[in-house]
């Protein structure tokens, strides 16, 4: 058993699945020194992963339970498959290794947690058994999915969301939190339905958003999507996540989601209702409360690095779209020691130039605006 890597995570790691999450996992572990292990029912996803480096591949079809030498014997088991298996999978890894620490990554908790209850007593595990599971959510991810798209850095800073029951070993908890910790994220610790409420809302809504704008654009002539900007951009941008997967992730957490959709329809026919009679009294007053229900709900969105929201003042920048330009802005900005808040490019339709938006602290706005333009930059 390795030395290396945070004490409270047994090890070798065994992670199960080695798509983006889970062959991320394995490249952030890795970094630290942690030996792991990979397995997925797709030779060639894991043969990408271990080639990047996330781990070493291993066979356990059919092996039994440390009775072979060269079958491995984790001290911890990452569940990184799909949702719908997930729990069928943790129940497998918490017989197959008596004294190993199980964990999900998986999207929705409930029905996953509610799995491995169901094989205790009626099925292959006992409550010592289920004990050393625990729930698990890394709140990460990219719109590309499978190892190639991993990356050892995909869970710096982001929340990790540990779902322990009230009969979870603290050995377990410490393992999942240590995994966590080892990533880069932040520990959030939650119950499961709490979890998969909050996610139905602040993920799996947006999801659906997007992808019903997106959906509107599929005969949409060019010279209309022509037009587009940052805000078409940025509505759709998850639009583009794999329907596989998310067909899992809905479905298992239906219920919540749904909850919220019947609200989202009452909106809509609200709002609709409004505009087939825009001039009727009352309309605008109505179209204003709704927009401004929306400035409500987004100001309470958490600011930079998890503070309260703060407004910020933008700079914009007009910048050639040649190479070196953008880093000139900001060298040019640190030089006027103002510091960047945060940073977005929209390109000009039909111009090779782009108009670089640079946020920063309102009482430092005209400053920075001057030293740019002294410097020769176009200040919009």
């Amino acid at each position: 058993m390795s030395t290396t890597g945070p004490a409270a995570l047994p090890q070798p790691v065994l992670v199960r699945g080695t798509g983006l999450l889970g062959t991320s996992i394995g490249l952030a572990l890795r970094g630290r020194g942690v030996e792991v292990l990979l397995h997925d029912p797709s030779p060639a996803a894991l043969a990408v992963a271990q080639d990047i480096g996330a781990g070493r591949a291993v066979d356990l079809e059919g092996a039994p339970a440390g009775d072979d030498a060269d079958t491995p014997v984790p001290g911890t088991v990452v569940v990184a498959t799909p949702p719908d298996v997930a729990g069928r999978v943790a129940v497998d890894s918490l017989v197959r290794w008596p004294e190993a620490v199980v964990m999900d990554i998986a999207s929705v908790k409930a029905s996953v947690q509610a799995e491995v209850r169901a094989a205790v007593g009626n099925g292959p595990l006992t409550e010592a058994d289920a004990s050393r599971y625990v729930g698990t959510h890394p709140m990460a991810g990219r719109e590309r999915s499978g190892p190639v798209a991993a990356r050892g850095t995909l869970f710096t800073a982001a929340p990790w969301v540990v779902c322990a029951e009230e009969g979870t070993s603290a050995a377990a908890v410490a393992a999942a939190e240590a995994l966590a910790g080892s990533t880069g994220a932040t520990v959030h610790t939650m119950d499961a339905g709490e979890h998969d409420a909050s996610v139905a809302l602040i993920s799996h809504l947006p999801q659906v958003a997007a992808s019903l704008v997106a959906s509107r654009l599929q005969e949409t002539p060019a010279a209309s999507l022509a037009l587009a900007g940052n805000g078409l951009r940025d509505t759709t941008r998850i639009a583009a996540s794999d329907p596989q997967l998310w067909v899992q992730i809905l479905a298992g957490n239906a219920a919540r989601l749904v909850e919220i959709l019947h609200g989202v329809r009452a909106d809509l026919d609200r709002l609709i209702g409004t505009l087939e009679a825009p001039d009727a009294p009352g309309a605008r007053l109505d179209i204003a409360r709704l927009i401004a229900e929306g400035n409500a709900g987004q100001a309470r969105i958490p600011g930079k690095h998890g503070a309260p929201p703060q407004a910020f003042a933008v700079v914009t920048v007009v910048v050639d779209d040649a190479p070196g330009q953008i880093a000139a802005v900001l060298q040019a900005t640190g030089d006027a020691g103002v510091n960047v808040e945060d940073l977005r490019m929209d390109h000009a339709s039909g111009h090779e130039v782009g108009m670089l938006e640079i946020s920063v602290l309102p009482g430092r706005r005209e400053e920075l605006a001057a030293a740019l333009t002294e410097r020769g930059w176009k200040v919009v």
